[in-house]
Formats: structure tokens, C-alpha cells, sequence
């Protein structure tokens, strides 16, 4: 099978949008990701997915920490950002947790020590120890079929 039917095909899980943060040797580092997931409720553990390639998969191991920040509807542009797509750099402010950067407006932030870390294919999957939770108001943002959207609350009771 080749690679773009396979991406065509997992393009059909629609899922939230997040951006992984971490802090190495003072500065900041994020990337933008939709592989996440929760694994377990005891002990709080939750999995994201790093691409070989990506300098975050380096940054995350030198940490050994991350936070996962569950963007907003009004987020996308950060998720561009982040995912590279802007082709521009700005300075962002943060807000912190234990000297963990965490995105500013993401409707959850979930701060996490790397629990184990498995080489997947061209990914490393890192399980992380949930330490803290931080909840806001607002509606995700949502990424479908390559193009992000508006959740609709319109499902029946």
C-alpha cells in the first residue's frame, strides 16, 4: 500500500489538536501533534507519538518531560506555528508549571515526566506520567481529513 493512501485512511479519524511543549537548557521548544492519546487511569498516564525526524523527539529526551496542550477553536494559528507551516518565528509567552512551559489559552494543559518511551517504526511513543492538570473553558480545536474545523455540539440527548 503506498504512503498516501495510508495517510488518506488515518486522515478519516477526526481528532483534537495539541501542541507538545518542553523546556531544554532555558528555551522553549514545542511541535504540533494529533497522535495522543489517555492510556491509563492508574497511574495517570497519557501517550503521544514523535516523529524520528523531529527535533522535539531529542528535546523530549534530554527533558525527560512534556506538556501536552489541547488547543482552543481560536488556536489554529498556533498550531501552524508550531507544525512549521507559518515559516515564520515569534517570541510567545507562556505560562508555567513547575518551570514547564504551558500554551496560554489551550483549553487543557496535562504536565508530564516521561514514564517509558518505545521506537516505533519512524516514531517514538512516549508514555508520560500525568504530575498536573490544568483545565480551561472553550471548545477544541478539531483536525479532519488534513484541514482543522469547528467542534459542533449537535448531537441529541
Amino acid at each position: 500500500m503506498d504512503d498516501r493512501l495510508f495517510r488518506s485512511a488515518m486522515g478519516k479519524f477526526a481528532t483534537g489538536v495539541t501542541v507538545l511543549t518542553t523546556k531544554v537548557d532555558g528555551i522553549v521548544h514545542g511541535m504540533t501533534a494529533n497522535a495522543f492519546m489517555s492510556v491509563s487511569l492508574n497511574p495517570k498516564l497519557v501517550m503521544v507519538s514523535v516523529g524520528d525526524k523531529a527535533r522535539m523527539l531529542e528535546k523530549i529526551q534530554q527533558s525527560q518531560s512534556f506538556v501536552i496542550n489541547i488547543l482552543s477553536e481560536e488556536q489554529e494559528a498556533i498550531s501552524r506555528l508550531f507544525a512549521g507551516q507559518t515559516g515564520e518565528k515569534r517570541e510567545m509567552e507562556f505560562n508555567w508549571v513547575d518551570d514547564r512551559p504551558l500554551i496560554k489559552g489551550a483549553i487543557a494543559s496535562i504536565i508530564c515526566d516521561v514514564y517509558s518511551a518505545q521506537v516505533a517504526g519512524d516514531h517514538t511513543v512516549f508514555i508520560g506520567e500525568v504530575k498536573e492538570l490544568l483545565l480551561n473553558e472553550g471548545k477544541p480545536l478539531v483536525f479532519f481529513g488534513g484541514k482543522y474545523g469547528k467542534y459542533q455540539e449537535d448531537m441529541q440527548d
